[in-house]
């Protein structure tokens, strides 16, 4: 099988490396001094379950020296999705797979914008991993895992010889029986919490114990979980319990991804969770007053950081 990553962050930076461990034809699609690093070097993963070195069979960030890729992971934020899907149709063939794993409720949505259907997968991940410095990837919490499916659940030859690769590469995949329903119990967890750290500048710890924050946080996952249901999408009140159950188990020291983007002034996801709820809300005329609290008090920040 021919892969290709793009975007060598923690997410792919990670996967991909046990990908080329395990012997596929892996190509890595980075930039900067990570690309520069990674054509040196190779990939250093600091992991929990164990350090490895993995050297692609190419790194790049020019995507037109792909051909024929069986398998593109996307690895990048969920606004880059679309400009990715541009660069990559041109060496997209009709066997092509693509499957998205980064946070956010409509990456497939955003594919198909794009892409023709039969190239898309929809999927996401779960690892708690981040780029340390150039070429270095250090994954420091959670089992990783991989789930995904076809856009309508089918159990086909294609997704299962995509688990058969990931199987072999040594982590956790499962194909889903209900895949938009899991990206959205994902979705749940991450919106809930990255806007709100955003504005609190406070970890998780001192969230969930703050009376006024926590509720804060509730009424965000519940108007998810209203938008969801609107949507087709079975989200329910134990999952909501449940997301809360795992805020609570969580390090009380941890921070979410987007929280940690606007805290550091670089753009960030804040259009693609709580913007999205907003923007959803309005469509099936569902009021979504903290998701639009979060979002509108954010936004002149990350309008800063995109210079417009």
């Amino acid at each position: 099988m021919k892969i290709v990553v793009y975007g060598i962050g923690g997410v792919g930076g990670y996967f991909g490396g046990k990908l080329i461990q395990a012997g596929y034809d892996v190509t890595f699609i980075a930039r900067g001094a990570h690309l520069k690093a990674i054509k040196e070097k190779g990939i250093q993963v600091k992991s929990i379950q164990g350090d490895f070195i993995a050297k692609p069979s190419l790194v790049t960030d020019d995507v037109s020296e792909v051909s024929n890729p069986d398998l593109i992971l996307l690895g990048v934020k969920s606004w880059q999705v679309i400009d990715v899907a541009q660069q990559i149709k041109p060496i997209i063939t009709e066997k092509t797979l693509v499957l998205p794993l980064q946070n956010g409720a409509d990456n497939a949505d955003k594919l198909l914008t794009v892409l023709e259907s039969g190239n898309v997968l929809a999927g996401l991940c779960k690892i708690v991993s981040k780029v340390e410095a150039p070429g270095i990837i250090n994954h420091f919490a959670y089992e990783p895992e991989i789930i995904y499916g076809e856009l309508d659940n089918a159990k086909t030859e294609r997704v299962k010889a995509v688990k058969r690769a990931f199987d072999h590469a040594g982590f956790k995949s499962t194909i889903s029986d209900d895949i938009h329903l899991d990206i959205w119990k994902k979705f749940l967890f991450i919106a809930t919490v990255s806007g709100i750290g955003a504005l609190t500048r406070s970890v998780f710890g001192v969230m969930r114990k703050d009376a006024h924050v926590r509720q804060m946080m509730i009424d965000t996952a519940n108007e998810i979980r209203e938008v969801a249901n609107a949507k087709g999408i079975d989200l329910t009140t134990e999952d909501v319990e449940k997301t809360f159950k795992i805020i609570d188990a969580l390090d009380e020291n941890t921070t979410a991804f987007m929280q940690r983007d606007i805290m550091e002034g670089k753009p960030s996801e804040l259009e693609n969770f709580n913007g999205y709820i907003v923007a959803m809300g309005k469509q099936f005329n569902i009021p979504t007053p903290v998701n639009a609290f979060t979002y509108y008090s954010l936004i002149p920040q990350e309008r800063k950081a995109r210079n417009e």
